[in-house]
């Protein structure tokens, strides 16, 4: 018989049932260090005082109107997004996925407003992970995200990672944008070198095309910049944003340059529930703690840390990783035992961690990890790759 809840997870036997900052409490009472923070999405940790703060005093006012009328929360949220970043104008989803959709029908409209309807074309790259819309599986394209799925959305082509000549020969007069996500995350932390990103922006303006870049996993801090793509110096012409802009609420956006947006009029697109005064208010409240150069500043000074730890790790213990990948807050060892042994012993150890593609686990903690979580995470990381040799050995 088929659960109440659809079976489309294999969940580890884990029940949390409350958070505080960095580490979650299981049913049972045990406390695990959490380093996935719900997949780079709790940005601030668990019940984060501010978040409450913001989250209650709306809750007691106004929960939910439509876009049918104008809501002062949105247009907050949209002004502080606008005045940190490239961006002229943003539109608020749910999700990810949500805005996945929206940057492509925003690419594909502001050719067709042009006068150019057969600029179509999406190309997206090999291990790329944008959601799970029949849109976002034909961006990322590989036949595990698509197979069973019916006739492929029309319009995608990929390249594999790195592959500059094969992306140069993927461009034709219907190329609308190229899409990447400035660190994949489900492929397994790769970062796009800052080199390349400034290529692709290049080759962009070359082309006349767009540039839309994912940054729903490494964006909002996570890798030391409000954007990933500032390290670059780039901008981007549309970007996707979800996970850490709502701090553990459902929240996404897409924020895009005016020509970018050009063909977006109105009853182009929309959403029920997008950009509710809920979601918001807590966002902004994510903002003004996450664009304080101060806490971005401290983001770095944790990440190298961090980053100093694990490479200490990957010396001590070479049967179980190999290296590391990342940038920032979203780092990746690249294991040599089975990284689904890392992250099983890694619950053993009281400790999350999240699997990635290529044999990766992923470190994605709270940006406000305090210095002494993270030297206990290091701790017990040193304590499961022990775990992993000794259960190898016997």
């Amino acid at each position: 018989m088929i659960p109440s809840v659809l079976p489309t997870y294999n969940r580890a036997p884990l029940t949390f049932v409350k958070g505080e900052g960095s580490w979650l409490i299981e049913a049972d009472g045990r406390r695990f260090l959490d380093m996935g923070a719900g997949i780079a999405v709790n940005a601030l940790g668990h019940a984060n005082p501010d978040l409450i703060a913001a989250l209650s005093e709306q809750a007691g006012r106004l929960w939910h109107t439509s876009n049918l009328y104008q809501i002062p929360q949105q247009q907050a949220l949209a002004d502080k997004l606008v005045d940190a970043t490239f961006a002229d104008t943003v539109f608020f989803t749910n999700s990810g996925t949500e805005s996945c959709e929206l940057a492509i029908k925003m690419a594909r409209k502001h050719f067709h407003a042009k006068g150019q309807p057969e600029r179509i074309g999406i190309i997206a790259f090999e291990g790329s992970f944008h959601g799970r819309s029949h849109a976002a599986i034909a961006a990322a394209g590989s036949e595990k995200m698509t197979s069973g799925f019916g006739p492929r959305l029309p319009g995608f082509s990929h390249v594999a990672w790195g592959d500059h000549d094969g992306l140069y020969a993927a461009i034709d007069d219907t190329t609308a944008a190229i899409l990447i996500e400035p660190v994949q995350g489900e492929g397994g932390i790769r970062p796009l070198p800052d080199q390349c990103l400034k290529g692709l922006r290049d080759l962009c303006d070359e082309k006349g095309i767009l540039l839309i870049l994912d940054e729903v996993q490494c964006g909002m801090g996570r890798t030391g910049r409000l954007f990933a793509h500032e390290w670059a110096g780039v901008e981007p012409d549309i970007m996707m944003v979800a996970k850490g802009i709502g701090g553990g609420f459902p929240l996404g956006a897409v924020l895009a340059s005016e020509s970018a947006a050009s063909g977006m009029t109105a009853g182009t697109h929309g959403s029920t529930y997008g950009g509710n005064p809920l979601a918001c208010a807590v966002g902004a409240r994510v903002m003004d703690i996450i664009a304080d150069p101060a806490f971005l500043e401290a983001v770095n000074e944790k990440a190298g840390r961090l980053r100093q730890g694990l490479e200490g790790l990957v010396a001590s213990h070479p049967e179980v990783f190999e290296e590391v990948r990342g940038s920032g807050l979203m780092l990746g060892l690249k294991c040599k035992a089975p990284n689904a042994d890392v992250v099983a012993a890694a619950y053993a150890e009281l400790l999350i961690t999240v699997p990635a593609a290529d044999n990766v686990i992923r470190l994605l903690p709270p940006l406000n990890l305090s210095d002494e979580d993270l030297s206990e995470a290091l701790a017990r990381l040193d304590a499961t790759a022990t775990r992993v040799e000794t259960s190898a050995g016997s």
